[in-house]
């Protein structure tokens, strides 16, 4: 309704007229502000709006109090304005994907040679019988001849369809979690002169919105009130400076970019398809332009195809942007760890089976025409055409060959695989953004882990404290303050914390108080209210909007500075920050009396040796709070000098902020180094509070051989005497490193950079960062594997994540590595199941057309057993669920192949006793069971049961092999922890029902005939010898079999293999 009656707006001048007098402008002059800046928006906004106040007359609303919350007001906005949503691209339907299913190279060869079948069974010509050669068949074998065209036309169908299908459930989970993350986001808004988080699809044109340090804009706006604001507008105009924002400056802010520093609040102009990115997401869309447009967009799209066929042609053609299901760019990414080595193998495979059919086809049209024409001396006429339906015979045999040889249902695996693993890792607290980072988290040899929040419980509360020449071991109590520096500390605290910051009551009586925002601020803010001072009354005695000047805090300044201008126009500027930081920048220090006195350097060593470190050594974070006065006597003082105005401070107090441990933390930090990861910490806090933490976690150990240092010392160590960074140097250090404190996004860019770049250990590194920061972007992309935190990350870094922690705990990481692992080892085991079938299938239907000219195993036959049973075997072997045994053994690492020599000897040995079975029944089982030979059956003979029981031996094999594929690593226990996972048992036991089905019921288009009882016993004995042959493939040392090739790995030597009982040893 609220689009149509948008476009009804733009068409109507009366519509027009109507908006414009109910709301004093119309969507139109809105949409025209948002394309201006700098001064000529400022113009715009005040000749034709009357300023920013007149701007919020006009759209109804109030710069402190907001919009009034009416639900209906809002839907009314919503109809004029429209829906902060951008429709997502048109999915593909599910014909279209049925479409592009058929595309398939082998589908389209057995489409082709199907209808060429069918059109032959069909064809009839005069004199047939006295032309055949004895081989052939008779008129009521020809006439049975369209069956076998019309079985792979079927089973091409249901392939097609069961393709896309997958890929259509496939792309609705991806924009489901799309979907997902979407509803997660929240924005801060006022409304009734409240401050609610408002879902950004709830935003509308007219909200007050208030904006922060690490936000991803919802929505246009213009600025109403700044502090410090600036945004990375490079995801709309490609500049990677950031634009300083201010009310006088440059006050237009705009969808999709991000905030860098500053905070602020904003009046929304535009919303979803009428912002700045929304009409370039429309301008994107296929379909939507016309005229000049479509003309533009065609050369564009020229123009960028030309770009890629280069890239192509160049090594890094893997870096080419692509886009995903919503027409947005996706982040590049190379491949991951197992797509490396899937893509690798899928080559080898691809190629053995091309080679082997070709060979099939020409061995089988060889021995043909030698026997026909040199043998037998039959001339060439042009009345011998039937004769040539041998041709098409030998055609689809070689098809045969190929779908028998290649691991069709491999890509299926993968995707069932990753798609149970994401969907379960959700319910661990693990949001996946990137299907790929689930797999990729198993390898993982590092992490690199923030402290606050993560390792520890982000729930912050002061418990020691230095006033006024006092230190204080314990919680302050309301009196032992003078009130002089009690109302320094709390006008401080108040006005120098973000106004979102604040305590809130429990939500249940009895609970702890909600800390909404900062948590640190959150702590001094506790501080406050336990020495019986309301921080609020302060807050409103200062609104924001009257707050002179406030340097925000970021990753430089490790600290923030509030500014208020007093009436006799000098001002106080209040201070918060890192205390050896701050500390240096004060010159005085107030006495117990309230008065300030000098503050020398060695009182500030001394400060630092008795209470700073005491504090440190106990795990808690030490924050100065600071004051500086401005007397108006000296003039204005040059606000953007920071260097000149962070001076002449005077120390009010330093605090100590104790952070707990999460309990859950130090077993998750052991069971990681029990699995081979190393874990180090990279945070902001001072080197002995980090030190202190990392103990307790378990991280460092006292008396081991481990690195904590700063992050000036690292870059000094790292860089040579040019100032530039050298990976040697970085090669001397992380080894060893496990703490880097008083650390910069930058440092943790560098650190993440150097270990993922270095060649110092045999195998290279697999790194996994968190960050919760705006300026933690750049490493999170670095990373192979980004967590964001769900709770204290920032817009921008979530966006930069692969994963985002729904609960900002450390344990929900191991979870990550776990399901990795468990990701990896399920494609193992599909692998060795779904090779085995193939090795088999191949050698047999290779073997039995060149001997008998016809294979075994017909083509129907091999589509149900590589298509169906295999697609059925994926999802019975992805779903197993994870133990803890994956985390008994070290990475797998890049260089580790897919298919272990325990791997390749479980195939080759069940191979060896499946290959037996086969061609011990192939050319003995007619004398064996007393039936009629299937060998050598005319070109269009009836299915025989003597081929019936191959084909039905060959499936049951297959099925209790299934059972002993569910074991990689050489355990003889294969039935351990089967009834955990009631996907397995339903699907083991549906295969049988549907074999069971084929045989009885499947008649001529599977080429079967019934089974007596008798028949079906030994079927069905020769499959369970599968799981006793595998008992003995077990006992087997996998030493014997060094010869053996392992597939799918890189060039270095594989890990070896671990023992389940117990781990390697750490690198």
């Amino acid at each position: 309704m609220g689009n149509n009656f948008v476009r009804w707006c733009n068409h109507g001048r009366d519509a027009e007229a109507i908006i414009k007098a109910e709301f004093g402008c119309s969507l139109k002059e809105l949409c025209t502000l948002m394309e201006l800046r700098g001064q000529v928006a400022i113009n715009k906004i005040t000749t034709s709006f009357g300023g920013v106040a007149g701007l919020c007359s006009r759209l109804r609303t109030s710069p402190v109090q907001g919009l009034d919350g009416n639900s209906e007001d809002i839907d009314r906005r919503r109809q004029v304005f429209g829906s902060n949503v951008i429709p997502l691209k048109k999915a593909k339907t599910f014909l279209e994907l049925v479409w592009e299913a058929l595309q398939d190279p082998t589908l389209i060869i057995l489409e082709v040679v199907a209808i060429i079948s069918l059109d032959v069974s069909f064809y009839n010509p005069p004199d047939v019988e006295r032309i055949m050669c004895r081989s052939a068949a008779g008129n009521r074998e020809m006439k049975a001849g369209w069956i076998e065209g019309a079985a792979i036309l079927l089973s091409v169908v249901c392939m097609v369809l069961v393709t896309a299908f997958n890929d259509w459930s496939k792309k609705k989970q991806f924009r489901g979690l799309q979907s997902h993350i979407e509803q997660e986001q929240k924005f801060s808004v006022v409304r009734g002169g409240q401050v609610l988080q408002v879902k950004v699809s709830g935003l509308v044109v007219g909200d007050i919105a208030q904006v922060k340090y690490g936000d991803l804009l919802p929505a246009d706006g213009v600025l109403i009130q700044s502090n410090d604001l600036k945004i990375d507008e490079s995801p709309m105009n490609g500049k990677s400076d950031h634009v300083k924002k201010a009310v006088d400056s440059d006050p237009v802010l705009l969808s999709g970019t991000h905030v860098m520093e500053g905070s602020g609040k904003m009046l929304v102009t535009a919303v979803g398809e009428n912002s700045q990115s929304g009409i370039i997401f429309k301008l994107l869309a296929a379909g939507k332009d016309g005229g000049a447009d479509a003309e533009e967009k065609a050369k564009k799209a020229k123009k960028k195809e030309k770009e890629k066929k280069k890239k192509k042609d160049k090594k890094g053609a893997n870096l080419v942007q692509n886009f995903n299901e919503d027409g947005q760019p996706e982040k590049k990414r190379e491949k991951s760890v197992l797509q490396g080595k899937l893509t690798k193998m899928a080559m080898q495979i691809g190629k053995a089976g091309r080679l082997m059919s070709l060979h099939t086809i020409n061995i089988l049209i060889a021995r043909f025409v030698i026997g026909i024409f040199w043998m037998q001396h039959v001339l060439w006429s042009s009345e011998l055409a039937p004769v040539y339906v041998h041709f098409l015979k030998f055609f689809i045999l070689g098809v045969t060959v190929l779908v028998a040889a290649v691991p069709v249902g491999l890509p299926l695996a993968v995707t069932i695989s990753l798609a149970y693993s994401v969907k379960k890792m959700m319910k661990d607290n693990n949001l996946v953004r990137h299907l790929d980072a689930c797999e990729t988290m198993g390898n993982a040899t590092t992490i690199c882990s923030d402290k606050t929040g993560t390792l520890t419980m982000n729930r912050m509360t002061v418990v020691q404290a230095y006033i006024a020449g006092h230190f204080y071991r314990r919680l302050l109590e309301p009196g032992e303050v003078a009130a002089a520096n009690l109302d320094l500390l709390v006008h401080g605290i108040g006005v120098n914390c973000a106004y979102t910051t604040k305590i809130m009551p429990p939500e249940k009586e009895s609970g702890l108080a909600r800390q909404v925002g900062n948590k640190t601020e959150c702590a001094l803010l506790g501080l406050c209210l336990s020495l019986h001072r309301d921080y609020q009354t302060i807050r409103n005695q200062f609104p924001e909007e009257s707050l002179f000047k406030v340097y925000t805090f970021n990753s430089t300044r490790k600290s923030m500075s509030t500014v208020l201008k007093n009436q006799d126009g000098s001002y106080r500027m209040y201070s918060k920050g890192a205390s050896e930081l701050l500390l240096r920048k004060c010159c005085m220090i107030l006495s117990s009396s309230g008065h300030a006195q000098r503050f020398t350097p060695r009182d500030r060593d001394d400060l630092v040796r008795t209470v700073i470190e005491p504090m440190a050594s106990e795990g808690l974070r030490t924050i100065c709070l600071a004051y500086r006065d401005f007397s108006a006597a000296d003039g204005e003082p040059d606000w953007e000098d920071e260097a000149d105005i962070l001076t002449g401070l005077t120390c009010i107090a330093v605090v100590g902020i104790e952070d707990p441990v999460r309990p859950e933390v130090p077993d998750a930090i052991r069971r990681c180094q029990q699995a081979g990861i190393t874990i180090r910490m990279v945070t902001g806090d001072n080197i002995s509070t980090a030190r202190a933490i990392a103990t307790k976690c378990g991280i460092i150990c006292p008396g081991g051989d481990f690195l904590c240092m700063e992050g000036n010392e690292f870059n000094q160590r790292i860089r040579n005497e040019l100032g530039e960074i050298e990976q040697e140097r970085i090669d001397l250090i992380w080894p060893k490193l496990r703490v880097l404190a008083r650390s910069s996004p930058t440092d943790k860019y560098t650190l993440v950079k150097g270990i993922i770049d270095s060649t110092v250990l045999e195998k290279r590194q697999v790194v996994a960062v968190t960050g919760d920061g705006t300026n933690d972007g750049p490493a999170l992309k670095k990373a192979d594997v980004g967590f964001a935190m769900g709770i204290a990350g920032t817009d921008v870094a979530k966006e930069a994540s692969d994963i985002i922690l729904t609960d900002d705990n450390f344990s929900s990481i191991v979870k990550a590595v776990m399901w990795g692992r468990n990701v990896y080892d399920s494609i193992s085991k599909f692998l060795q199941f779904q090779l085995t079938v193939n090795v088999v299938a191949g050698i047999v239907a290779f073997t039995g057309a060149c001997i008998t000219q016809d294979s075994p195993l017909k083509a129907v036959q091999m589509l149900w057993v590589n298509l169906i049973m295999a697609t059925l075997a994926s999802l019975a072997l992805a779903t197993e669920p994870p133990t803890e045994a994956l985390l008994l053994r070290e990475p797998y690492g890049r260089e580790k192949p897919l298919i272990s020599r325990t791997m390749m000897k479980n195939i080759l040995g069940h191979a060896v006793y499946q290959l037996t079975v086969i061609f011990t029944l192939l050319f003995a089982g007619e004398t064996i069971f007393k039936i009629d030979s299937g060998r050598c059956a005319p070109l269009h003979a009836p299915p025989s049961v003597h081929y019936t029981i191959v084909f039905n031996v060959f499936v049951l094999m297959q099925i209790f092999n299934e059972i002993n594929a569910r074991k990689i690593h050489g355990e003889r226990n294969v039935f351990e922890g089967i009834h955990q996972n009631p996907i397995f048992c339903s699907i083991l036991v549906g295969t049988f029902v549907l074999q069971i089905f084929i045989v009885e019921f499947g008649g001529a288009p599977f080429s079967c005939v019934p089974l007596s009882l008798k028949h079906w016993l030994w079927c069905l004995l020769l499959g369970v010898g599968s799981l006793l042959w595998g008992q003995v493939v077990s006992s087997i040392p996998t030493r014997w079999f060094k010869v053996l090739n392992t597939a799918g790995h890189g060039r270095r030597q594989e890990i070896p293999e671990v023992n389940t009982a117990g781990h390697g040893r750490r690198q």
